[in-house]
């Protein structure tokens, strides 16, 4: 069953479906996040997806434990979870300059919402499609909420186990969505060959 995205069929018989990721890659400069846009456009990507969450919905202000990083290997060696995603995160009140852009380039423009107040913010924005991060894919209440919206759904499975992907499936189907697409990815970045 093809899945229509603002306004483009995706199935297996229709050419890949091109999405650009902006991630943090914006360094905290909403100029270079609109030059990002237009070099994915230039590349002749469809789509254009965003992250949705601030550092305070999606973990503690902790520096130990789970919540700090010490791999020595690691780009963040140092640094807690709260503060990387502070300088990662998309300010909330740039997604509708960045989506204006993109529209303009004749992109598509989507987002992952990390929790229910980010779905609520891009329903105000009218986002064509959501996409689920590997790590949320067993936040079932968001799972619910973003189903609840009626549109299409792009799942990463990259960290779930085939039940916990069957649950997915479940409560968003019970949500009433029928219009999503399961990813099988990895997650772990940069992902070594074996991983890729």
């Amino acid at each position: 069953m093809p899945v229509n995205i603002g306004g483009k069929n995706i199935s297996i018989v229709s050419k890949p479906f091109i999405v650009a990721e902006m991630s943090g890659n914006h360094n905290k400069s909403l100029d270079r996040a609109l030059k990002i846009v237009e070099a994915a456009a230039k590349s002749g990507a469809h789509a254009l997806k965003l992250q949705t969450y601030t550092a305070d919905t999606i973990t503690l202000d902790v520096n130990d434990g789970e919540f700090f990083i010490n791999d020595e290997d690691s780009l963040w060696s140092g640094q807690s979870l709260y503060k990387l995603y502070q300088k990662a995160c998309t300010p909330w009140e740039w997604h509708e300059q960045i989506m204006k852009r993109a529209k303009e380039l004749e992109m598509i423009c989507f987002s992952a919402p990390f929790d229910e107040t980010a779905v609520e913010f891009l329903e105000e924005l009218d986002v064509p499609a959501y996409k689920i991060a590997s790590a949320e894919i067993i936040h079932l209440p968001l799972l619910e909420k973003v189903a609840a919206t009626g549109k299409p759904l792009i799942i990463s499975t990259g960290m779930a186990t085939v039940s916990e992907i069957d649950d997915a499936v479940r409560k968003i189907r019970d949500s009433g969505c029928e219009q999503f697409v399961l990813l099988k990815c990895t997650s772990t970045y940069p992902a070594s060959p074996i991983d890729s």
